[in-house]
C-alpha cells in the first residue's frame, strides 16, 4: 500500500487526515465530490473503504481499479471479499472495500482461467491452458 507522503500527490484526492496507520478524505470525480475514502493498514492487513456521497450509487468495477491504483502499486494484488452471510457487515450503503493481507501473498487464479491476455498469441494461450490441466 502506499504511505501518506505518497498519496499526497494523487489527483482527485483531498486528504481530510491522516495518522501512522491511514488516513481519510474525499475523492472528486469530474470536479465534484464524490465519496469519502478511508484507509488503513493494521491488525496484518492494508484496507481501503470508499463510500460514495450518493448512497444509490455503488461503485463500478472501474471505480474499483482506480482506487486499486490510487491506494496500491502496480504489483500488489488486492481484493474485495463476499463473506459467509454470518458475517456481513453493512454500515453504510454501497460502500466498498479493498483488502491486502501485510504478511502473505494472495494467491491468485492462472489468468488464463479468465481469458486471453492482450497480446497472448493462440499457441501462447493453448500452452497456458495446459499447465493448468
Amino acid at each position: 500500500m502506499k504511505s501518506n507522503e505518497e498519496l499526497k500527490s494523487t489527483t482527485n484526492l483531498l486528504i481530510v487526515h491522516t495518522a501512522e496507520d491511514g488516513g481519510m478524505g474525499i475523492l472528486f470525480k469530474l470536479g465534484k465530490r464524490y465519496a469519502s475514502v478511508i484507509w488503513s493498514t493494521g491488525g496484518g492487513w492494508d484496507h481501503v473503504s470508499v463510500s460514495p456521497f450518493k448512497h444509490s450509487h455503488t461503485p463500478t468495477w472501474d471505480e474499483m481499479c482506480a482506487l486499486k491504483d490510487m491506494f496500491f502499486r502496480e504489483d500488489e494484488t488486492v481484493v474485495q471479499y463476499h463473506p459467509a452471510k454470518s458475517e456481513y457487515v453493512n454500515n453504510r450503503p454501497n460502500c466498498l472495500h479493498l483488502w491486502k493481507p501485510t504478511a502473505a501473498e494472495l494467491p491468485t487464479p492462472p489468468a488464463i482461467m479468465v481469458g486471453i491476455k492482450d497480446g497472448q498469441t493462440i499457441a501462447e494461450a493453448r500452452a497456458a491452458i495446459k499447465e493448468v490441466s
